[in-house]
């Protein structure tokens, strides 16, 4: 069933042309994945599709009571609202329900024994239940533990832009809708999470459209791409693999069509220089046929980002760190972190998010301060620091002026010298935009002349904290093949599996308590060391209890009688028992009571599964025991 059509939109931006008489379906059940070069326009295409912007020309058309959920880049917040206000802000009834119940639960807290929120709470408990509203909340809680959010009652003003972004996308999932509409939805969260995302997305039921610059996302998730090229719309039947595939076949039907299109012009028009006269019908034909050739759109190949700026040469000290350690209040960030950086590392930073990953990569720009330990920088060390914000972009200065203040000039990795206008062409930036004030780019526009900027500063060593948020998978392409070439030491903060798998050579894995181990190898890699990590324990414990049963076999060579220990265990095993069942008892009990309070029930359930487990093993050991008195009794008998 169609759920969605545009027919034949447009949309322009002064004299900037988007994307024009474009037409597109969605269809139950799809997941599409958008592609494009940053600034042809994707963000506006999906606002155009939900109806928060207006298109020049065309019409969406959309199915009966059609229920669409959007995800923007920026979402908007209510400050003073909780979380789990911000998450069931939806108009739907069942949001409308639980909204209510949660505000009402929130005053009873604070309002303890008010007799008249207490009738109120008791009714909306009946109206959770007639809207089957329970499973809905605990969803939304388990997604935003998932998502790294536990205080459900924190203000949204008081959390940072990373989780109030993980805040909106909670939001988007639990909304009840046929179609799902993400905007970057795997920015601003770790790689294990990303996991988890495309595990639920998997499964979930009904249409989704996104746009993300995750390789490996849009391969595991999407069975269709579209993609926005030169202010048209192309469609491709398949992942992010066939895409490639099919768009490299595209482009050469195109090449081949353009090449013959250019050969007839060239016939015609030496036809036309001879000196033929339009006075016949035929004639007069030919030569409209001709100007209709004029006329036709050509086919411009698509332009290919270009890096090749140089780099200043590194001696043998790079950057030494030692017994490095970093504390915010309570939390360990670094603990006793030692490293000596070499000239060709490729380093992958990883792990879950507020763990230190930035903070170690402020500590070596000299951003931040360690509480104890010292870095030591060679002479020749000359950082480029790529970091998740555009720093010090003045959005009144024209892009030109912009890169004009680090460069005018720059030699490129052949030697020759350009000026800062030719290296902005080469970045996609033509000479009209080059003009433009920095505040009308697009954000993805932004963050490719920023890395630009950066990169003109000819370092030797870059830092690069979350290079992929923003820009797009042509630009990762050729900064990936540009960092292959790049003669000096590269560490790099990224949730983007496909990049690090492209770029590192090496993984530092954020643990606990400001811990980090070190791996060789690509991200993949650090993947399959953890995985024969967890397999050996597995095994580790398997032969544990192996040879605990083969312990108790060899007590057959010996005379059957109890130790002293076994002998009070066996006195005292049956009390045990009881004690544990009537534990497990008074927390099913609690378990049943518990309603929506999700901290309190995942409190209680971890309480489940510990006296189960424990009682599994008295039961365990009670039948080795009873069975043991019975031989002992036996023997004794004979």
């Amino acid at each position: 069933m169609n759920l969605l059509s545009i027919e034949n939109m447009s949309k322009s931006y002064g004299d900037k042309t988007l994307f024009e008489d474009i037409s597109f379906g969605i269809d139950e059940g799809e997941k599409i994945g958008l592609i494009g070069v940053n600034g042809t326009g994707k963000s506006t295409f999906l606002k155009i599709l939900v109806g928060s912007e207006i298109s020049d020309q065309g019409e969406v058309i959309t199915k009966n009571d059609l229920r669409i959920e959007y995800l923007p880049q920026n979402p908007s917040f209510d400050d003073e609202a909780t979380v789990l206000e911000q998450v069931f802000r939806g108009s739907s009834p069942v949001m409308k329900v639980v909204r209510e119940y949660e505000y009402t639960l929130e005053k009873l807290t604070a309002q303890s024994g008010d007799p008249v929120l207490q009738k109120k709470l008791i009714e909306l408990n009946q109206r959770m239940d007639d809207h089957e509203a329970w499973q809905l909340e605990s969803e939304a809680k388990m997604i935003l533990t998932t998502l790294g959010i536990h205080h459900f009652d924190a203000r949204v003003g008081t959390l940072s832009g990373g989780q109030r972004k993980r805040v909106a996308l909670a939001s988007a999932l639990i909304q009840p809708a046929d179609l799902l509409v993400l905007d970057e939805p795997t920015n601003h969260i770790d790689n294990e999470t990303i996991v988890w995302l495309e595990g639920y997305l998997n499964k979930r039921k009904g249409a989704l459209l996104m746009i993300t610059h995750d390789r490996y996302f849009l391969d595991r998730i999407v069975n269709r791409i579209i993609e926005l090229d030169q202010g048209q719309l192309y469609r491709y039947i398949g992942n992010y693999s066939a895409f490639l595939e099919k768009k490299a076949e595209r482009e050469e039907q195109q090449r081949s069509s353009e090449q013959k299109r250019v050969n007839i012009l060239r016939r015609e028009l030496a036809w036309i220089r001879r000196g033929a006269k339009a006075r016949s019908t035929k004639q007069k034909a030919r030569i409209e046929r001709f100007e209709q050739l004029k006329e036709e759109k050509k086919f411009v190949p698509e332009e290919h980002l270009a890096i090749s700026v140089g780099t200043r040469r590194l001696g043998k000290k790079v950057i030494e760190l030692e017994h490095i350690s970093k504390r915010f209040g309570e939390k360990q960030c670094l603990d006793d972190f030692s490293y000596i950086v070499l000239k060709d590392d490729r380093i992958g930073i990883v792990g879950p998010n507020g763990m230190g990953k930035t903070t170690l990569l402020n500590i070596i720009a000299d951003k931040l301060s360690a509480d104890q330990g010292t870095i030591e920088k060679g002479q020749t060390v000359k950082i480029g620091y790529f970091s998740q914000e555009n720093q010090a972009m003045d959005e009144n200065m024209r892009v030109i002026n912009y890169i004009k203040e680090e460069a005018e000039y720059i030699s490129t990795a052949d030697g020759s010298l350009i000026s800062a206008s030719q290296m902005l062409e080469r970045f996609l930036f033509s000479a009209d935009l080059q003009w433009t004030f920095i505040g009308k780019l697009s954000g993805g526009e932004k963050r490719r002349l920023y890395l630009l900027r950066v990169l003109m500063s000819t370092p030797n060593v870059l830092l690069l904290d979350e290079p992929t948020n923003d820009l797009d998978i042509q630009t990762l392409t050729i900064l990936e093949e540009y960092l292959e070439e790049f003669l000096g030491a590269v560490m790099v903060v990224s949730h983007d599996r496909y990049f690090l798998d492209k770029v590192t050579e090496k993984i530092f894995a954020f643990e606990e308590n400001g811990k980090i181990a070190e791996y060789t190898g690509n991200y993949a890699d650090y993947q399959e060391m953890i995985k024969r990590q967890i397999d050996t324990t597995k095994n580790s414990k398997v032969k544990e209890n192996e040879s605990s049963k083969k312990q108790g076999e060899n007590r057959k060579d010996r005379p059957l009688k109890f130790t002293f220990k076994e002998q009070r265990e066996y006195e005292q095993i049956d009390d045990q028992i009881a004690g544990v069942e009537a534990k497990l008892e008074v927390v099913n009990e609690k378990i049943n009571q518990s309603g929506s309070d999700f901290e309190r029930l995942q409190e209680l359930m971890d309480q489940q599964q510990g006296l189960e487990v424990e009682l599994e093993g008295l039961l365990e050991r009670w039948t080795y025991l009873n069975e043991l008195a019975e031989k002992i009794a036996e023997n004794h008998k004979k």
